[in-house]
């Protein structure tokens, strides 16, 4: 796990347990005091309890009396739901973006395309992972639809990449991550079916590659 910086303790907990949780650090079933991971953080017990209770809110953490939090398990379909969930929301939200995104407001997103490329190369899981969490809220965010933002972070979160690492040792973020630029490419191509095309395609990695790993 990284240490922490500049945000609010308590915000970069939730961010840096949250992507722990999705990478599959910390892995369902195990059990993880808030002391521990705080120690593990380099910071106060007060903070990272407060972000695993936001988990325990979100039903992606439950707790264990006298003992601490743990994942709550996800089953493969959860998994399914989650995806048909996301693709019924993102796809069809991104598609909007084509008449009412402007093209500057769409650029402001290469920048985060090109981290989440450097993270990729980088082999950096969590950073990548955090990366595109960030890249497509934003994105989705163009949409001015704050409860549409809401509803794909929790079902983001609520995702486990179990796949995420070997891919990386692979090279196979490598090869998707160029994909937020085609996103953005066929947004200022004001081209729909093309954004609808990529999108479906990108979010096919959650059940496809990244939900088990892609064989050697």
């Amino acid at each position: 796990m990284e240490q922490l910086n500049r945000e609010s303790l308590r915000e970069q907990s939730l961010r840096i347990v949250r992507q722990a949780i999705a990478s599959g650090e910390i892995a369902p079933g195990e059990i993880y005091s808030a002391s521990a991971l705080a120690a593990r953080l380099g910071v106060s017990n007060s903070p990272v309890r407060e972000a695993m209770l936001a988990l325990v809110d979100q039903r992606i953490m439950e707790p264990v009396r006298n003992r601490g939090f743990r994942v709550v398990p996800i089953s493969a379909h959860d998994l399914d739901e989650i995806g048909e969930m996301r693709r019924m929301l993102e796809v069809p939200g991104v598609v909007t973006l084509v008449e009412r995104a402007s093209d500057a407001d769409i650029e402001k997103l290469r920048p985060v395309a090109a981290e989440i490329v450097e993270a990729a190369n980088a082999g950096e899981v969590e950073r990548f992972l955090d990366t595109d969490r960030r890249f497509h809220l934003e994105l989705l965010a163009l949409t001015g639809n704050d409860r549409l933002v809401q509803a794909v972070a929790q079902l983001r979160d609520q995702s486990r990449h179990f796949g995420v690492n070997t891919l990386a040792a692979q090279g196979f973020l490598n090869e998707t991550a160029p994909e937020h630029f085609e996103i953005l490419d066929a947004l200022l191509a004001r081209n729909a079916s093309a954004v609808e095309a990529i999108m479906t395609g990108h979010l096919a990695h959650i059940r496809g590659d990244w939900g088990a790993g892609r064989t050697p």
